[in-house]
């Protein structure tokens, strides 16, 4: 690796899973502080607001600053603001996103018939054949799909479960149109990260459970991507993939550590 000045650290699964707080995480954020790297915390989570997270983040025991966590809804707000000021008029926007994030859209002209833009997110058990069919004729007609991620699936504390990129896979197939992916992996995701922290690719190491967003986008950019095996981490699906990991720890606990042995000076 070259000289590492930014670690990006993915939030569920690889410093929690469903509330409860990675072995040593905690202590691993702590120690990547004092060895002098600057943190952003990223997330595609889109069922709860940036402050909320924030808040979780804090009552867990982690020390952060607001700006350090960048989220697929407030790329997705920014994205927007650059739209409409570019189309010269107020933009229609149909959020189909969870209540706690429906308020980050509100400076948008809301249309659920004819929209501009579909913004879609999680919603958990809210899916339906009739939803699908209203955003299917909705992009018939016209409406451009933002995508807050494309994720395949996500680790509960039980089990995985089907995660938006299926609904997104499946508008496109009918549609014809490519939606436009807002959270990890896609470049204009990372390119906010890297440019906020006025950065370069080849300084940042990423860290994460999810092999495709996380360890692949990452290196699709000229990151570093290390997997952890915590969260929807699995071993066969590992050894199926094309993508390598330029490392693989039994969980984010081990990062300061593995960050010593091969950082350069």
């Amino acid at each position: 690796m070259k000289l590492i000045r930014m670690v990006l650290l993915d939030l569920d699964g690889t410093l929690y899973v469903d509330h409860h707080v990675i072995a040593g995480a905690v202590d691993a954020v702590s120690r990547l502080r004092a060895q002098g790297y600057q943190l952003r915390f990223l997330t595609n989570t889109t069922t709860r607001s940036q402050v909320d997270l924030v808040d979780q983040l804090v009552e867990m025991g982690f020390t952060l600053n607001p700006e350090e966590l960048i989220s697929a809804p407030i790329a997705a707000v920014l994205e927007l603001r650059r739209i409409q000021q570019q189309f010269g008029r107020s933009l229609k926007i149909w959020p189909v996103v969870a209540p706690a994030i429906a308020q980050d859209f509100t400076e948008f002209e809301q249309d659920d018939v004819a929209p501009d833009f579909i913004v879609l997110g999680d919603i958990g058990d809210a899916w339906d054949v009739g939803l699908i069919n209203a955003l299917f004729t909705a992009m018939y007609n016209g409406a451009q799909l933002i995508a807050l991620h494309k994720n395949r699936f996500w680790q509960t504390q039980n089990h995985l479960k089907v995660d938006i990129g299926f609904y997104v896979a499946g508008l496109e197939y009918l549609t014809g149109k490519t939606a436009q992916i807002m959270g990890k992996p896609s470049s204009s995701f990372f390119n906010r990260v890297l440019a906020d922290a006025d950065i370069t690719a080849d300084q940042v190491v990423l860290i994460g459970d999810d092999l495709d967003s996380d360890v692949g986008g990452a290196q699709r950019h000229g990151m570093t991507g290390i997997l952890v095996k915590t969260g929807k981490f699995r071993q066969q699906y590992l050894e199926q993939s094309p993508i390598q990991p330029d490392g693989i720890l039994a969980s984010v606990a081990e990062l300061p550590e593995f960050l010593d042995r091969h950082r350069e000076f």
